[in-house]
């Protein structure tokens, strides 16, 4: 169980670098350059998805101190459906702008 609660603190730290990046510089992954428009959006939605692995993994090792099983769960959640909120409206396309002749 400890190696599945590691790979996911490991991918969660990879996702935290990749939204690090498009937040600083805006680079984003090969495959999805052609669909993010809004690059700080999907910055932070990155961030948000990678930091929950990455947390639940300090419980499951006990470096973080221990809160209650509704505090976890429900917070947690809260982190991940924002990220994946904000991943999803970071790919909507831009309206198009209207110009008065």
């Amino acid at each position: 169980m400890g190696w599945t609660v590691a790979g996911g603190m490991v991918f969660g730290v990879l996702l935290v670098a990749l939204g690090v990046a498009a937040l600083r510089t805006g680079w984003t992954l090969p495959w999805a350059r052609g669909r993010v428009t809004r690059m700080r959006m999907y910055g932070w939605g990155a961030v948000l998805v990678g930091v929950n692995p990455v947390v639940q993994g300090l419980f499951y090792f006990r470096i973080a101190p221990d809160l209650s099983w509704n505090v976890r769960f429900f917070s947690m959640n809260a982190l991940l459906f924002t990220g994946l909120l904000l991943i999803g409206v970071s790919q909507m396309r831009l309206p198009r702008r209207r110009t008065t002749d």
